[in-house]
């Protein structure tokens, strides 16, 4: 019996997708950090993450930061502190950006 393709794609398998595009991963990022909820951009954080490959070991060589910090940094509950956040963002090719609100 032969399988039948899927004819849709999955949520994170379309982020993924999209995400391999760094201007793409960056206006996701921005998206995210816009919401009220912190939680909200390291979701979005883990998705560009997982999206590039790699893993968390690999993430732990780049940044200089052990790997359970990372996990923990990166679990719902975390609470990444900004040097480490900085890390993360330079290890994958990104930074932060600070401007003016608009009036």
């Amino acid at each position: 019996m032969t399988r039948k393709k899927r004819a849709y794609r999955n949520l994170q398998e379309l982020i993924a997708d999209n995400v391999q595009d760094p201007q793409e991963a960056a206006a996701y990022l921005k998206a995210a950090l816009e919401d009220e909820d912190e939680r909200v951009f390291l979701l979005a954080l883990r998705d560009v993450l997982e999206a590039r490959g790699g893993g968390i070991s690999d993430l732990a060589q780049s940044t200089g930061l052990n790997k359970q910090n990372l996990y923990r940094m990166l679990s719902k509950k975390g609470n990444p502190r900004l040097t480490s956040l900085k890390m993360v963002l330079h290890s994958i090719g990104f930074e932060m950006d600070i401007k003016p609100l608009k009036k």
